[in-house]
């Protein structure tokens, strides 16, 4: 193994002389000043100060020195690097504070401009249909009246004309309140309010009365146990049929536009004569009836949908409530929100009304007043 060449003359490597250096770093200087971006800058660094670089090859020349001469070569290559590097960080701080600059230029926000903090909601359908089709009766100049949902067995059955016997008394329909013997039931339907109404009120008398009902249903499709009616009342001195269907007609067309309904006689405890109001299929407007090679799901092929029941208030029903009979006469009605609403939009599943995803509501929020 050599020794150190301490015989060597002093000689000058060509990657160190002076005049080479400083060209070098002549060079490095205008290459870090000429780049516009810190990518270019980033090029620049790698070229000029990296391990390939001609400062950095001239640094590895100095172990072929004499020892003599390496001090002295190394100073100048020290000095030359702490030149590189300084003017490198100036250099990458004005190009960083620059495009900072930019940037916050381009991407400004305004600060003054409404945002939305929340993700947007939407009114239920059913309170929306609800709101809608009670403004159709304002409008006409009724009163929208309401009551509480737990109601004395007396307004809910009794002044109803529904006797004691009657099935819809019993637990299998009705939710009885606790304890046993108060006499008090979640309503099965919103006509207490009617009897409320005439209590309170004194004739003639239009009140409109949407709200919340009870019944002891299964849970499926079609059938929920908590769901949503509109009723109306009307009690004047010459109430006859012929005013119900007029008042129900523009209730249908203002609902579902052009559509043909029609009164199907039925039995209403507190209504006589009573009848089912029923719809034109919104489907096959009827072409399916009779043609087993085109049958209707929505129909079941009969042509009409019921829609909900009405009649002339049972004189019973207003002695009741302390109104003359031979006075006043009246007539009532009511239907359910719920199925409204599936006619409305084609809805299949009553259980989307009552899972609360608001994605529901969005889809029909123009269900809203």
């Amino acid at each position: 193994m050599s020794g150190p060449n301490d015989n060597y003359d002093p000689k000058q490597v060509a990657a160190l002389s002076a005049d080479a250096l400083d060209a070098t770093v002549a060079q490095a200087l205008a290459a870090f000043a000429a780049a516009s971006t810190t990518g270019e800058l980033k090029a620049a660094r790698l070229a000029h100060t990296g391990e390939k670089s001609p400062v950095a090859l001239a640094n590895r020349e100095i172990g072929a020195l004499p020892p003599a001469a390496r001090k002295d070569a190394g100073q100048r290559i020290g000095r030359a690097r702490g030149q590189l590097n300084q003017a490198l960080a100036a250099r990458q701080a004005e190009l960083e504070a620059s495009e900072l600059e930019a940037a916050l230029a381009s991407e400004a926000v305004d600060v003054t401009l409404p945002v939305a903090l929340a993700p947007e909601g939407a009114i239920h359908p059913i309170t929306g249909l609800m709101d809608l089709m009670a403004d159709v009766f304002v409008a006409m100049g009724w009163e929208v009246a309401e009551g509480p949902e737990a109601e004395a067995e007396w307004l809910n059955f009794d002044a109803l004309n529904i006797g004691a016997d009657h099935p819809a008394r019993g637990e299998s329909d009705t939710i009885f309140l606790a304890p046993a013997g108060s006499h008090r039931v979640l309503r099965t339907h919103t006509s207490p309010v009617q009897i409320r109404s005439m209590l309170d009120r004194e004739p003639p008398l239009y009140v409109v009365c949407p709200g919340k009902v009870y019944r002891a249903d299964e849970f499926d499709a079609t059938h929920v146990p908590v769901f949503h009616q509109i009723e109306g009342l009307a009690v004047d001195k010459g109430i006859t049929m012929a005013h119900l269907k007029g008042t129900l007609e523009h209730l249908a067309r203002s609902m579902f536009g052009d559509v043909t309904m029609r009164f199907r006689p039925n039995y209403f405890p507190f209504t006589e004569p009573s009848a089912e109001m029923d719809l034109e299929c919104f489907v096959c407007h009827g072409a399916s009836v009779g043609d087993p090679d085109n049958p209707c799901r929505t129909c079941r092929s009969e042509g009409w949908i019921e829609w909900g029941g009405c009649g002339v208030v049972n004189p019973r029903v207003l002695r009741a409530a302390g109104i003359d009979a031979d006075v006043y006469s009246g007539f009532a009605f009511g239907m359910g929100i719920e199925r409204t609403l599936m006619f409305r939009n084609n809805a299949t599943d009553m259980r989307d009304m009552v899972e609360g995803d608001v994605r529901f509501s969005r889809a029909l929020k123009g269900e809203a007043r």
